[in-house]
């Protein structure tokens, strides 16, 4: 390209982010560069502030600035629920419906072969080592319906058949390839009601 040196940098970094393709990262790079300056400094330091502080809780692996989220130290959430999910989006797809009130498990990733992507890079020991300590009467198995998220359901589900705990999985309705994240709020509350066991 013709551009600067520095601006083909922005702009590399800015198509290595999820979705951003070479124009749409042009388009963000040359409307990052006609804001003023000041936007750009708090967008950078918002960016640093944010890597800086936020981290995986050390119980269920959602977001947070403190060692425990806030999930997880809200005592009045129903501990006979576990819904088990890939990524902390997910978290907040089922939030986001509010009828929702158990406790969460945020696996970082489903199994994917294709990826190199296996069980042991994913947070299910780390699952099973909170089970011993403290089991739910009911785990969901909340991966989307594509093939790597039924992968990692029905193995899950197999490691967790024999400790007697009821493993349920996300009602289909879903449409089969979506995201959690992308999916409206009356078919995830369809869903997470008319789940089903595995």
């Amino acid at each position: 390209m013709l551009y600067p040196r520095s601006l083909n940098q922005l702009i590399g970094q800015l198509e290595r982010l999820p979705g951003v393709g070479p124009k749409l990262a042009q388009r963000l790079a040359l409307y990052l560069l006609r804001r003023p300056e000041e936007e750009s400094e708090s967008l950078a330091s918002a960016l640093l502030m944010a890597r800086a502080r936020t981290h995986f809780c050390e119980n269920c692996f959602f977001l947070s600035e403190e060692p425990v989220c806030e999930i997880c130290r809200d005592n009045s959430r129903d501990t006979s629920l576990l819904c088990v999910v890939a990524d902390p989006r997910d978290v907040l797809a089922i939030e986001r419906i509010g009828s929702f009130r158990g406790y969460y498990h945020v696996l970082q990733g489903l199994i994917s072969p294709a990826d190199n992507i296996y069980p042991e890079q994913l947070k299910i020991s780390a699952l099973m080592q909170r089970l011993e300590q403290n089991p739910p009467q009911e785990i969901i198995l909340a991966t989307s319906p594509t093939v790597e998220g039924d992968t990692t359901a029905l193995y899950i589900a197999r490691l967790l058949k024999p400790t007697g705990i009821k493993i349920t999985r996300l009602a289909h309705g879903m449409p089969v390839g979506g995201d959690l994240d992308y999916t409206d709020a009356a078919t995830l509350l369809s869903a997470l009601e008319w789940r089903r066991e595995l």
